[in-house]
């Protein structure tokens, strides 16, 4: 693995890992608010992938090794596009892989660029305004105490939540590729409602997994580690 550093249009520093293992195909992995890409799980869901992908997993801005402040979905697309771009001059096909508001920025991105060929939305939320967050349950707190990594809590820097947002679920049907969303029936921070609206409005080709006793974003994959890569596997290479 490698790390680089990316420039947005807007002068942001965009870290990413590469993680090159001999193939023409890359995934890459766009975590969520307060996870970044040397985040425990997302170390071992980019190495358990790297057996058929290359992958490429970013840090957004204001977030760990990124420069900037993070805006929940405002500016984040140019942070993609960065990692997109130097993708294209390596890759022959392109996937993303986004969790939380990782999962809604991939989904922002398609419908603005089309410019990938497959698309996982891991418990994306359909409208930033309307997420739950129900931060005082214990399917919240618990598993968010059980990730605590002191480096990337002390790395992240958010701006103001006021700005203007595109609404996941209002461009949802300009995405031509396929999407495979994934949401957790018992998720306390971004409800499963959302992503089975967003898998109702899609229009392209689509499928839906629900984990039944799964909660949030890469919790699904810490819980249920064989099932959630054998899904994106079989999702990615059929």
């Amino acid at each position: 693995m490698i790390e680089l550093s990316l420039k947005t249009k807007d002068d942001i520093s965009i870290k990413i890992n590469q993680y090159k293992t001999g193939h023409n195909e890359v995934v890459i992995i766009c975590p969520g608010w307060f996870m970044t890409k040397d985040s425990n799980a997302f170390t071992k869901i980019a190495e358990e992938l790297s057996k058929d992908f290359d992958i490429i997993s970013m840090d957004f801005r204001g977030h760990g090794k990124s420069s900037g402040f993070y805006t929940f979905t405002s500016k984040e697309t140019s942070d993609l596009q960065s990692v997109v771009d130097f993708a294209k001059q390596n890759y022959s096909k392109i996937y993303l892989a986004g969790f939380s508001l990782g999962g809604a920025q991939v989904l922002i991105h398609e419908a603005l660029y089309h410019n990938v060929d497959k698309i996982i939305a891991v418990s994306a939320p359909s409208d930033f305004d309307k997420i739950e967050n129900k931060v005082w349950r214990k399917e919240a707190f618990i598993p968010t105490f059980k990730k605590f990594e002191w480096k990337r809590w002390i790395s992240i820097r958010p701006s103001l939540i006021i700005q203007t947002k595109i609404k996941p679920v209002d461009i949802v049907k300009q995405i031509n590729v396929p999407v495979l969303f994934i949401a957790g029936k018992k998720d306390p921070t971004v409800c499963p409602w959302h992503t089975q609206k967003l898998y109702e409005k899609a229009v392209c080709p689509k499928k839906f997994e629900l984990f039944e006793n799964g909660i949030h974003a890469e919790d699904l994959y810490l819980s249920e580690p064989k099932r959630f890569i054998n899904l994106c596997l079989e999702f990615l290479k059929g």
